[in-house]
């Protein structure tokens, strides 16, 4: 379905957001990778890489990546920490099958493996992994909760659990610009490469209506996670929010 926008996610149920993001993601896999890279100026790159830096395996020296898109984050942990294997698990089945064959080409699939799953209801055991990740994914979640209590499931105690998000900036010298880039020239340079343009008017509400870091972390402690720390990336564009099991 090609539409010009999609509805606010202040608007919508959560069942209709679910739907949404699932139809989304499946209409932008071929130019998802390029797309991130392209219009992030290739700061998604170094988000992960800084994310990957702070992982601690000490246990089952096993990742998992949650709703893992195209699997550069898994990819990136397996390149960094040479001792440990990864999972990913995504909804929308097009960007698990562009994940294994990534991993193929690098010749990491004997470590990697994506699977087609629900984060709210992930297919392993307790205390299976020593680091639960999630990069730009929960924001699409609207049961945010639901799915932290299940990356902290499968997490060792002890474990880390780990965010990689972006927010609305907070610092009122870039806070225009920002708002400028995300509702007219993201949607304007994504028309040009991508079928589904709209795909990034959500970006963009999505990110809006994100929760600012001190209030998502607050949210995590909440729901579970201890010790958590906010990192600030890129002007606070980007946080990465790590966590423990207790």
């Amino acid at each position: 379905m090609k539409i010009d926008k999609y509805p606010s996610v202040k608007t919508i149920s959560e069942d209709e957001r679910v739907g949404m993001v699932k139809e989304i993601f499946s209409t932008i896999t071929g130019k998802y990778d390029f797309l991130n890279h392209f219009l992030s100026l290739r700061r998604d790159i170094a988000w992960r890489r800084f994310a990957v830096k702070k992982m601690v395996f000490f246990r089952t020296n096993r990742f998992l990546d949650v709703a893992c898109g195209t699997g550069d984050l898994s990819i990136n942990a397996c390149l960094e920490h040479r001792d440990i294997s990864a999972t990913g698990v995504d909804f929308v089945y097009p960007m698990v099958q562009a994940g294994n064959n990534k991993a193929e080409k690098k010749g990491l699939s004997s470590r990697i493996n994506f699977i087609q799953g629900n984060a709210l209801s992930l297919p392993f055991g307790e205390n299976t992994f020593d680091v639960t990740g999630m990069a730009f994914g929960i924001r699409n979640i609207p049961r945010k909760a639901e799915a932290l209590k299940e990356m902290l499931r499968v997490t060792a105690p002890g474990g880390q659990i780990m965010i990689l998000e972006m927010t609305f900036i907070e610092n009122r010298f870039f806070k225009l610009f920002y708002y400028i880039y995300l509702n007219y020239l993201l949607p304007l340079m994504a028309k040009v490469f991508s079928k589904n343009a709209a795909a990034y008017y959500y970006l963009a509400d999505s990110i809006m209506n994100f929760p600012s870091p001190e209030e998502f972390a607050t949210f995590m402690r909440e729901t579970g996670v201890s010790e958590v720390k906010i990192y600030p990336l890129t002007f606070g564009i980007t946080c990465l929010y790590v966590g423990k099991k207790p």
